[in-house]
């Protein structure tokens, strides 16, 4: 029997991304952020989600993709790193998705403009091609834990 590895896909530009299910602690509709003196570019600030002080990435930004507006489809992914919650900023999120395990290939040396260093890996579901973030590299926590104490 194939093993399943649950996700969530979001889009960011015209591409499909996705991480592991038991990571997101959950999917927000954009809350008001406040902002981090001296913090890096992709660091939009804070939020206060249900008492916790989160910070929030935008992964557009993060990947060297250009800013755009957010809109009603932007959605802030909660995800749990190491005991701490960190929201990504994303275009959509809109799936959750059973990939088998087997489908998943070793990332190619470029996707688009992601570095490869923070893809896990790329899955082919039917028409689709789904980059897989390693949250871990994406995120690099020293760089957020940084955030908070400064912040």
């Amino acid at each position: 029997m194939t093993q399943d590895m649950k996700v969530i896909v979001f889009q960011i530009k015209d591409k499909e991304y996705a991480i592991p299910v038991d990571k997101v602690s959950g999917i927000e509709k954009l809350l008001h952020i406040t902002r981090v003196p001296k913090a890096a570019l992709f660091v939009k600030g804070v939020i206060n989600l249900r008492g916790v002080i989160t910070p929030i990435i935008d992964l557009r930004v993060r990947f060297g993709f250009e800013e755009v507006e957010y809109d009603g489809s932007t959605r802030i992914i909660i995800v749990i790193l190491d005991d701490m919650e960190v929201g990504l900023i994303v275009d959509s999120a809109n799936d959750v998705l059973d990939i088998p395990v087997d489908s998943i290939e070793p990332q190619p040396e470029v996707v688009g403009h992601v570095a490869s260093e923070y893809i896990s890996g790329v899955a082919k579901i039917e028409k689709r091609l789904l980059v897989l973030i390693n949250l871990e590299k994406a995120l690099s926590l020293e760089l957020t834990e940084n955030i908070l104490r400064e912040g």
